[in-house]
């Protein structure tokens, strides 16, 4: 007889056991030890092992799911109002026994308890708590395409897509687009580094503060505010699956006055000459389908799809 219960410290070993047995497809992490996903995923302080639900036979875990919310618009603590349920998963010996359909009922059940008015299945920006770093690759843009188990096994619950992002890949090793634009940019520009982001938030910090990353600025040389800026983390738990280093570009900000005007085309190519210098061979971003303009701006530097993440919601 199957055993739902909520998460237990001792746990720990077994979930990443079955995280790399379950076959979550190239956006997933691997080869990492159970202490990556202590300080990723446990180690938040929002953690409640309420919402991690683990599926047991016997002394052996067998699945579970895992549920959160959003942050608050101050972005200094978690609102309930909206929740996520963020990776569910069941080992392949067990699947279509109606494990991950009651794991997500379970999951759903406990995000209204707590005043969830709206449910999503997939973590993405503004609900993205959980797994920043293990899963998704440069960003949480919900459930990969290449994860092939989850979309047939959502839409089977009611849910159906709401969101979809844009996963965008690019070799480093490859020339940089060259322009007379991009010249006379270089002329009035300077690209600082910076350990964090101009305001950082508590949520900022809960999220890529657990990740090793540098926030690229873009500056006049003749002085005043940044005009460009972009958070560029480093993927190392994508060793294994990838084969090679690797960083994640998001958050490309550019500021109302230098839109339409190449800034935003330049910090990136400022970002893959600085990170091919120190061995990195792959870039990614996720930039949502509505967007054609951040869509435009990286595939002008070389990105091109890869892959494609979805956000479900119930109608």
């Amino acid at each position: 007889m199957i055993e739902y219960r909520p998460f237990r410290n001792s746990d720990l070993p077994q979930l990443v056991r079955l995280w790399h047995e379950c076959g979550l497809g190239r956006g997933a992490a691997s080869g990492f030890r159970y202490e990556a996903f202590d300080r990723l995923v446990i180690g938040q302080h929002y953690f409640d092992p309420l919402g991690l639900i683990v599926a047991c036979d016997g002394e052996r875990q067998i699945g579970f799911v895992h549920a959160g919310f959003r942050s608050n618009s101050r972005e200094s603590w978690v609102d309930c109002a909206m929740g996520a349920i963020c990776v569910v998963m069941v080992d392949r010996e067990h699947r279509r026994h109606g494990i991950g359909r009651e794991l997500v009922s379970r999951a759903e059940a406990y995000l209204r308890e707590l005043g969830a008015i709206s449910i999503q299945a997939g973590a993405a920006p503004p609900c993205d708590p959980f797994y920043m770093g293990l899963y998704g690759g440069a960003q949480l843009s919900g459930f990969l395409d290449s994860d092939p188990a989850s979309a047939p096994f959502l839409t089977a619950l009611g849910y159906q897509p709401a969101e979809s992002f844009s996963v965008l890949q690019r070799s480093l090793s490859t020339g940089d687009p060259i322009s007379f634009r991009l010249s006379l940019i270089r002329r009035k520009m300077d690209p600082f580094i910076f350990a964090l982001p101009e305001n950082p938030t508590w949520w900022w910090f809960a999220r890529y503060g657990r990740l090793e990353n540098v926030r690229f600025r873009l500056m006049p040389k003749a002085g005043g505010p940044e005009v460009a800026g972009a958070t560029v983390s480093g993927l190392d738990l994508y060793i294994e699956p990838w084969g090679q280093r690797a960083i994640g570009v998001s958050e490309l900000e550019v500021k109302d006055a230098a839109r339409r005007q190449g800034h935003g085309q330049a910090l990136l190519i400022e970002v893959i000459r600085r990170m091919r210098q120190e061995q990195v061979a792959l870039a990614e971003a996720h930039i949502a389908e509505d967007n054609p303009g951040a869509l435009a701006t990286f595939k002008s530097v070389g990105f091109q799809q890869v892959d494609r993440g979805v956000v479900y919601r119930k109608l």
